[in-house]
């Protein structure tokens, strides 16, 4: 028997979310655990027949201030931080008559719901706890005394001590419950700062706080020697931490990072104009495409890199649809990520028992405003989302010939994709779907001559006479600051060129651009992804 066991005579209740509560309370007072309760779940335990005192009975104080102040007082606080064993802790609670509380069980105001239902400036604040928290830490704080419990899903842990101990809750228990305490109220906080921060415009606070739930455990991380877990954050952004996953092995570490990237990029192709499919291995879009079906755009961005594509994930624009379901399931894929499906496509990828098919409920839009994060030794960078877009983008002509219709229509395809590609990125592309794609390269001219042979390489898998680069056209996610990148490109085929300019050297690229006889658009917008 452990010599930590701590009684739990006295139990003080106050909850948003009564998932579960009824049960719990009764299984307490079942125990002989006396209850004490605020508000609502004053209410609801009592409409449950259950015996429970107000919170107004320890203070001597009603609820005030639209319940703004009703567990704000000493005797509250008193009974969660009193040590036990403490002679003069003892005697303060002796003489003003503060009852020791051995169990606390609080979860928030729904703050976080609130703000991502779009609610007012004026409900937000009012759905701020300022009671919960407080009490959570007192709490936390004095665990060697106290269990405090912000979570419905540790109900259970907390009931199998107690029967376990013949009503006492373990130190292991206690200390892992303050553990998750804190956490709470730090991701608590963390969602409200950073509401502050967005309602003022604040783009670099002084403080910038994180926090997230734990969604699932890894198995590992990128490694096997890494641990890992996923968390999620109060953003309510559709993909991969949204999605339902409808069947599959549970998903890896590097399956969440690559099928986020690949519903991103996806999203950057509007469904009311075209089916859109990426293809992504490692992060990176290996193949890309539009077409008036999936199962048309598939094969297009399948042509792209067949090599690549095998255990790739696969993002669409559109509900996956029986065509699409079956050609994608012809060849060895990870993870399917849609909008949502049909029954007959969620059949026949269910012939793949461990093939991943999430559905999102719907796409993240790609010029909505953001944080992304990175963490470096000692610290992380924060920094806006990248969302800006081609199609709100000020295309300017800098060669003598301007680009066709089709050129310019492949262009602003091209650029679409080459914002989801590590850098130095360029990708060639014709008829809305990439031909050959360079990622991440150390030298931008490297990058240009990877995506022509990715291209020549192509051509020979689907028995075609030339390379799928002939006639397309190149975009880079960063100027050329060399004309050797952009006559890499035009020996490879390329008639078209869209970058963001801004280079030293830009008129002797564009002097290269015409003398090769290519048409090229500068931007004016970097889309560097390291």
């Amino acid at each position: 028997m452990p010599s930590d066991l701590k009684r739990v005579s006295r139990a003080l209740l106050s909850v948003s979310d009564k998932t579960g509560l009824v049960d719990f309370a009764r299984a307490l007072s079942e125990r002989g655990i006396e209850l004490v309760s605020t508000g609502g779940t004053h209410k609801a335990l009592s409409e449950a027949g259950l015996p429970v005192k107000d919170v107004s009975e320890l203070t001597g104080f009603p609820e005030m201030m639209d319940g703004r102040v009703k567990t704000l007082h000493p005797s509250v606080h008193g009974g969660l931080l009193g040590i036990r064993e403490n002679p003069e802790h003892q005697a303060a609670m002796l003489a003003h008559g503060i009852q020791p509380i051995d169990l606390l069980v609080v979860n928030l105001y729904p703050f976080e719901a609130t703000v991502a239902a779009g609610k007012p400036y004026d409900d937000c604040i009012e759905n701020i706890d300022i009671g919960g928290p407080a009490m959570i830490r007192a709490a936390a704080k004095n665990h060697g005394d106290v269990a405090v419990v912000v979570d419905g899903g540790d109900y259970a842990a907390v009931l199998d001590d107690l029967s376990a101990y013949d009503g006492s809750v373990t130190l292991t228990l206690r200390r892992r419950l303050a553990q998750k305490a804190y956490a709470r109220t730090a991701a608590y906080d963390a969602a409200i700062s950073n509401w502050f921060a967005a309602e003022l415009g604040e783009e670099t606070p002084p403080f910038r706080a994180l926090g997230g739930a734990i969604a699932e455990v890894m198995r590992y991380g990128e490694n096997p020697h890494q641990s890992a877990a996923f968390y999620r954050t109060p953003e309510s952004r559709p993909g991969v931490a949204t999605a339902r996953q409808v069947q599959g092995k549970q998903l890896s570490y590097n399956n969440i990072n690559d099928t986020d990237a690949a519903y991103e990029a996806v999203a950057e192709f509007v469904p009311e104009r075209s089916a859109a499919i990426v293809i992504v291995k490692h992060a990176n879009p290996c193949g890309v495409a539009e077409g008036t079906t999936l199962r048309e755009a598939y094969e297009k961005a399948l042509r792209c890199d067949p090599f690549s594509a095998f255990g790739g994930i696969v993002a669409m624009n559109r509900p996956l649809d029986a065509e699409a379901a079956k050609a994608i399931t012809e060849i060895f894929t990870e993870v399917i990520i849609a909008p949502d499906a049909t029954e007959e496509a969620i059949a026949i990828v269910a012939a793949k028992k461990n093939l991943r098919l999430l559905l999102a409920g719907g796409l993240p839009d790609p010029r909505q405003e953001g944080l992304t994060l990175r963490t470096v030794s000692g610290g992380f960078l924060a920094q806006n989302r990248d969302n800006a877009v081609v199609d709100a983008m000020d295309l300017k002509v800098v060669t003598k010939r301007a680009p066709t219709d089709r050129e310019l229509e492949d262009l602003r395809f091209a650029f679409r994709v080459a914002k989801h590609v590590k850098s130095n990125a360029i990708v060639y592309a014709r008829d809305l779907a990439t031909v050959g794609i360079g990622a991440g390269q150390m030298s931008r001219v490297d990058s240009s001559r990877i995506a022509a042979w990715k291209a020549a390489e192509a051509a020979k898998a689907a028995n075609l006479p030339e390379t799928l680069a002939k006639g397309s056209v190149v975009a880079s996610d960063a100027f050329f600051p060399f004309a050797d990148g952009l006559l890499a490109a035009a020996e490879a085929g390329a008639t078209a060129v869209i970058q963001p300019g801004g280079s030293m050297r830009d008129d002797e690229v564009i002097k290269a651009a015409d003398e090769a006889g290519l048409a090229m658009v500068f931007t004016g917008h970097r889309h560097f992804r390291h």
